[in-house]
């Protein structure tokens, strides 16, 4: 029902419980009958059965004690924290595939999208030559530790054959008169020492080449190590796999190469749980490095970012109480309840805006309420006092003006069904509550919406319509 014919509907029922005679006739006897009805005293009371209630979305809001003195509110609106948003983009250049739609739920590990990539290939090339690198250097090095154990057998043969020929020389020295036979015998020992001692230090010269051989395959074997372990680091940060996951093999069939070898495509998979908010890319799309393809981000992690005012700088400080309430006080419609209330702790920016004069305030709530969106504007209490004095309060928009009259209709205590018209007697507010300073009292439930079509049809100071009668008299209501 529009607004129009509620207000109808209720200024006509409003009427009727009054007693209004607001019909007129051409009759004289009629008019005469109508002049001598009996009309009842003026009553601050109306009558809204369940009906009325329906038709004009009456809705109440119960009286509470609010520290609207302490109270300082500021608008703001929610925004994702920093670290809700993630963006997938590509390590190489490549041919996209998609594997998500917008707005996908998606957990930790779900596929995003599949990059066919050449770099991706020639990296798999690059870890296949430094695996083949390490695995030569270290055969040589093999190959030298046998030529060592060769090399030592022939240094300690020689060794012998030496010790052998300097006692034989010595005994042939030894000998009191030396005959002909003993000197070509003394001659040929010495001979064959010397040739022991020249093979000795010509073995020793080719161990010290071979040592020298070894410490140099040893030191490149350590260098293809460190080339081949960060070509897996960058295979593992260009994939988003863990380097074990990229050097895992199935064990239970032979001959099988690792994973890194294996994977014809890269495919990227989400680090988190959350949403998928765009896709910055179509399918088939070659991309080139570093572009930016699903963005994902966490909805539940939000924070509300107010405007506050320069000047009230000498009362806010980070720690303070802060609520988050809906931009509009209301109960009605499909509106976001009033008492959808979050609570959190303020955190005062580190900077200002010198040309709108004000300063930025965040809180992250303690817990989120569903109607908690990025970008929805609502309003933020700043407890600034500690005093923790409190004065009963009602919605400010639960106040109708007649004239310059402050009017709220309380609902009777004893009549569910009916509400009382109280001229306010009104303190202090905080634009959303105002203090009640007498006429109410705790928990009393006062008119929220649908007040002012009540005050419309209580109002003695509004003129209400009328009609003309062909001898130009003029009467209010209808026929």
């Amino acid at each position: 029902m529009n607004r129009s014919a509620r207000h109808a509907a209720f200024v006509a029922g409003a009427l009727l419980l009054a007693s209004f005679n607001t019909g007129c006739s051409e009759d004289a006897s009629s008019e005469a009958a109508a002049s001598d009805a009996y009309e009842a005293p003026p009553t601050n009371r109306v009558a809204i059965p369940s009906a009325v209630r329906s038709n004009l979305g009456i809705t109440f809001a119960t009286v509470e004690r609010r520290r609207i003195r302490d109270t300082l509110r500021v608008p703001g609106r929610f925004e994702y924290l920093p670290t809700a948003t993630r963006e997938y983009r590509t390590m190489l250049p490549g041919r996209i595939e998609l594997l998500v739609e917008q707005f996908q739920s998606v957990d930790e590990g779900t596929p995003l999208y599949r990059l066919d990539s050449p770099a991706w290939r020639e990296l798999q090339k690059e870890i296949a030559q430094a695996e083949l690198t390490v695995v030569q250097l270290r055969a040589q090095l093999l190959a030298h530790e046998d030529m060592y154990l060769v090399h030592k057998l022939k240094e300690d043969s020689l060794l012998e054959k030496i010790v052998i020929w300097s006692e034989r020389i010595a005994m042939l020295e030894a000998a009191p008169e030396p005959e002909s036979t003993s000197a070509r015998e003394l001659t040929l020992a010495r001979s064959n020492l010397a040739q022991a001692q020249a093979d000795l230090a010509e073995l020793r010269e080719e161990a010290t080449d071979h040592q020298v051989l070894q410490n140099q395959n040893r030191s490149g074997l350590e260098a293809a190590k460190a080339h081949y372990e960060l070509a897996i680091e960058a295979a593992a940060s260009v994939t988003g796999m863990d380097p074990d996951e990229l050097l895992a093999i199935d064990t239970t069939i032979p001959t099988v190469p690792p994973v890194w070898l294996t994977m014809t495509e890269i495919e990227v998979r989400a680090a988190a749980p959350g949403i998928v908010e765009t896709i910055d890319l179509n399918n088939g799309t070659w991309a080139d490095a570093g572009s930016n393809v699903v963005v994902v981000v966490q909805p539940e992690r939000l924070r509300f970012r107010a405007s506050g005012l320069q000047s009230d700088l000498g009362v806010l400080k980070d720690g303070l109480a802060a609520t988050i309430v809906p931009p509009t006080p209301t109960r009605s419609g499909t509106a976001i309840p009033m008492d959808s209330t979050m609570q959190g702790t303020l955190l005062v920016g580190p900077s200002g805006d010198a040309d709108t004069r004000t300063i930025d305030l965040f809180v992250t709530p303690d817990a989120l309420a569903t109607w908690a969106r990025p970008g929805v504007s609502a309003q933020l209490e700043i407890v600034t006092g500690d005093s923790g004095a409190t004065e009963l309060a009602i919605p400010l928009a639960a106040v109708q003006r007649d004239g310059l009259i402050p009017i709220i209709f309380r609902r009777a205590p004893d009549n569910a069904n009916e509400v009382i018209r109280l001229e306010a007697d009104l303190g202090m507010d905080d634009d959303r509550w105002v203090e009640v300073l007498s006429g109410v009292g705790e928990g009393d439930q006062i008119v929220l919406d649908g007040g002012f079509q009540l005050m419309l049809a209580t109002s003695g100071t509004i003129q209400k319509g009328g009609h003309f009668h062909a001898d130009g008299t003029y009467h209010e209501g209808e026929h």
